[in-house]
């Protein structure tokens, strides 16, 4: 699903989840990073899903490739 950069990413993430209903049953744990936090319990009350923020360390000072972040 492509949104316009208008959108934010909670609510990006609850038209992406509210079109999965009925659909792809096994998936229950989606990773995400800090800016679906506001997202975190919608996803577990009203679709089911889990929803596990990946967070960059509190001292990182310059990029890295923080685990299951960019998975797809």
């Amino acid at each position: 699903m492509v949104r316009s950069a208008g959108v934010q990413h909670r609510d990006g993430l609850k038209l992406v989840l509210v079109r999965l209903e009925g659909r792809c049953p096994r998936l229950r744990l989606i990773w995400a990073d800090a800016a679906y936090e506001a997202a975190v319990g919608w996803a577990q009350l009203f679709a089911g899903r889990i929803l596990e923020l990946i967070r960059k360390p509190e001292d990182q000072k310059s990029s890295v490739v923080l685990p299951r972040r960019w998975v797809v």
